[in-house]
């Protein structure tokens, strides 16, 4: 998988530290990327190269997530893990602010935050519908519908990761298969 053409300006150290991830039955493989390896154009790149479906979740310390989906027609839909860290990343910073660490916890950050969680908030109906569209495309029936899915893009969960996995298994992706213990 490493060596497809997605991968080719990928230098060879870095290629070590793309590891199998939680294997799913049907063919559908989960990779994890070490070192910020991940660029928004490989998403393009893969679906193009594999004739399959992709998606992707750009984790960042456990705690936030943006993950995107990109279907074989094009449909391409994101969606945030932890609304309450994006929207803290994500907040609209003072024009004239000289050092971030200052404003962080103050009243005026806290109102900045709480407007880019609304916001965010406001979106989660469309990417959970976003998110069905994508999955039915890719050819998996969904376990969920789209309450279900904005609770989970709702969730305050800290592992993002498991996140990730759930958002997989509520969009009907085959199930996470263990390896099968040798005697």
């Amino acid at each position: 998988m490493l060596d497809a053409p997605v991968f080719a300006s990928v230098n060879r150290a870095l290629k070590n530290t793309v590891h199998a991830w939680q294997p799913r039955a049907g063919g559908w493989q989960t990779l994890r990327f070490d070192q910020g390896l991940w660029e928004d154009h490989y998403l393009s790149s893969l679906v193009e190269s594999t004739g399959a479906p992709a998606c992707v979740a750009d984790v960042s310390d456990s705690d936030i997530a943006l993950v995107t989906g990109l279907g074989t027609d094009g449909q391409r839909w994101q969606a945030w893990l932890n609304l309450d860290a994006a929207a803290a990343l994500l907040a609209e910073e003072p024009e004239d602010l000289d050092d971030v660490s200052l404003w962080v916890g103050t009243p005026q950050f806290d109102e900045a935050v709480r407007r880019k969680r609304a916001e965010l908030e406001a979106d989660v109906p469309a990417d959970a519908e976003d998110a069905l569209a994508w999955a039915a495309a890719a050819g998996v029936r969904a376990r969920a519908d789209r309450t279900r899915l904005g609770e989970l893009l709702r969730s305050r969960e800290t592992f993002v990761e498991d996140l990730f996995g759930a958002l997989l298994d509520e969009l009907g992706f085959p199930q996470v298969t263990k390896p099968s213990s040798q005697p």
